[in-house]
């Protein structure tokens, strides 16, 4: 597969990698007051002028949300030139610094340089100049005179994969709202982490390679690098350093996943050594997500005031606004908002959630046998509909028109126990006595809400820890791999999940010869939070037939 790309690259600098590095830079002197930055992707758009719809898409793509600030800088928005410059520098320490050699490394973690996006509503598609999801601007204050290219996550960054061909290759392409299944936060923060560590003693050479990476550098951001980033974060490797372990105080998991309760919990200053490490969960589709009365899949979130789990079938403006109140506050642990600043997003996040209410998953692009889809229609409607909703199967695509919000508890459902037990008690207390706590609820529920499957066989792994590689071994429960390989995957039509191959040692593994597009790591179901169990009474009493017939079904929504 080709990945040329005509971009710079997309520093998912996420919540996650910037909490590795910068989290003491918001000590340093420039920092002693406020400044903010905006997203100058989003600057090139006249958002008066478009429609409702198309100014959500263009906040999804580009908007900063109010994550590019003085507060940010202190735990997850990043100094990207130098950062990106490190990370270059360690892969070639003998090379001048290029874009083409950046993209290289960004792209080993999951991060997407499209050609396209399949979905973009306007008119004309976008042409990146950074990575998709990144959002970038520069960071201002007058006295003392300091200009810093800030970066940060958005919405994109892990809210947009890989599109796939009738083979199931992936393709350079990308589609908003599918989930990006090979992003490895993990791998990337603590490469950042020991790209800064090797930098620090280096600073002269270091900063000559940001002039070489980005000539366009202003001497007045190099003075800011040069006089106030660089001492903080020569300090703050270090201590990291002498103190060992990871990059982040907390682990994502695997290519895929977040840690958003650990995330939230660090921003809150709640987190503790073992509180929600082993917290994570895979990234969703997005699909039909206004229909759902309880957010995160453990429901954790709803609107203040109403009922946590209740079916819903309305797509009124209402539930849309409802649903932007609770989305509001995620920019609290992934952008590293504080709970004040939060309010603020709750208008933007309103666009795209109105952009989201007409999204579609992209439809299947293999072949479906119609008469076993028949079948798995009535399977499904008996079997799977009273938890993950019911479909009007008379279009000629499937669309969810109830959605039960049902919760499965912990004894009846038997899947990974460590994300629901991470909300306790001062997490919650917390978030209600937020300033965002007047706008949504967050309780201890005891269990997880199944999802809309809208999508589902382009969304492998499954389950809500994504500990199975395939719906064939989801249906299959004693045959589920215990180490199976994630990230840049192809993805296999016939068992519909990641293609692979069972190995003489027990891991599903890439066939040889396939080259992934991006660095795949093996998944350990052993590992604390990570078991592949539970969601098996389901499959008990169906057939091989009745089996093959429900995934032609799936592969239809």
């Amino acid at each position: 597969m080709s990945w040329n790309r005509s971009i710079s690259h997309r520093t998912v600098l996420w919540l996650f990698a910037a909490i590795c590095v910068v989290s003491g830079i918001g000590g340093c002197a420039f920092l002693r007051g406020y400044a903010s930055g905006h997203s100058e992707s989003l600057n090139a758009y006249d958002l008066a002028t478009l429609r409702r719809d198309d100014v959500g898409a263009v906040r999804f793509v580009f908007d900063d949300f109010g994550g590019l600030d003085t507060d940010t800088l202190k735990t997850n928005a990043v100094p990207w030139k130098l950062v990106s410059t490190a990370l270059v520098l360690r892969r070639w320490p003998d090379l001048p610094p290029s874009r083409e050699h950046l993209r290289e490394v960004l792209q080993g973690y999951g991060f997407i340089f499209p050609h396209s996006l399949k979905n973009w509503p306007l008119g004309q598609v976008p042409q990146f100049d950074l990575p998709l999801g990144l959002v970038n601007g520069q960071i201002r204050r007058s006295l003392p005179r300091v200009q810093l290219e800030g970066a940060n996550l958005g919405c994109a960054s892990c809210h947009a994969g890989v599109t796939y061909d009738s083979a199931g290759q992936p393709q350079p392409d990308a589609w908003l709202g599918l989930p990006n299944t090979s992003l490895d936060l993990d791998a990337y923060v603590d490469a950042v982490f020991s790209s800064l560590r090797i930098a620090a003693p280096q600073r002269e050479r270091t900063l000559a390679a940001v002039k070489v990476l980005y000539p366009e550098t202003t001497p007045q951001e190099m003075a800011t690098l040069r006089r106030f980033v660089w001492p903080k974060l020569v300090k703050r490797v270090t201590e990291a350093g002498n103190a060992g372990g990871y990059g982040l105080p907390f682990r994502n998991g695997s290519p895929g996943a977040t840690n958003g309760v650990a995330a939230l919990k660090f921003q809150l200053s709640l987190l503790h050594d073992d509180a929600g490490f082993d917290a994570a969960v895979s990234i969703p589709d997005l699909g039909y997500q206004r229909l759902r009365s309880a957010l995160l899949v453990d429901g954790v979130y709803t609107h203040r005031g109403a009922t946590r789990f209740a079916p819903s079938q309305s797509l009124d403006r209402a539930s849309t606004q409802r649903v932007a109140d609770v989305v509001a506050f995620f920019t609290v642990p992934t952008m590293g908002l504080r709970p004040q600043r939060a309010e603020a997003a709750i208008a933007p996040v309103d666009d795209v959630m109105q952009f989201l209410a007409g999204y579609e998953a992209p439809a299947f692009p293999g072949t479906i046998d119609a008469a076993a889809a028949t079948r798995g229609a009535s399977l499904y409607a008996s079997a799977c509909a009273s938890c993950h909703g019911h479909y009007d199967d008379h279009l000629p695509r499937p669309q969810l028109i109830e959605f039960p919000n049902r919760l499965s508890p912990l004894a009846e459902i038997g899947t990974d126990p460590y994300r629901t037990q991470a909300i306790d008690a001062p997490l919650v207390a917390a978030v209600r006595a937020s300033r965002m706590g007047g706008y949504i609820d967050a309780s201890f529920t005891g269990g997880y809400v199944a999802p809309s499957l809208s999508g589902v066989w382009a969304t492998a792994p499954y389950l809500h820890n994504g500990s199975v590689p395939t719906l064939w071994h989801l249906m299959h429960p004693r045959a589920r791999p215990v180490r199976f390989r994630v990230g840049g995957h192809a993805l296999d039509f016939l068992t519909v999940g990641i293609a692979g191959q069972l190995e003489a040692n027990g891991d599903w593994d890439y066939a040889a010869g396939y080259r992934p597009w991006s660095q795949p790591r093996l998944y350990d179901t052993t590992a604390p939070g990570h078991s592949n169990r539970g969601h098996e009474r389901e499959f008990d009493g169906l057939s091989e037939q009745d089996k093959r017939d429900l995934v032609e079904y799936l592969k239809r929504l």
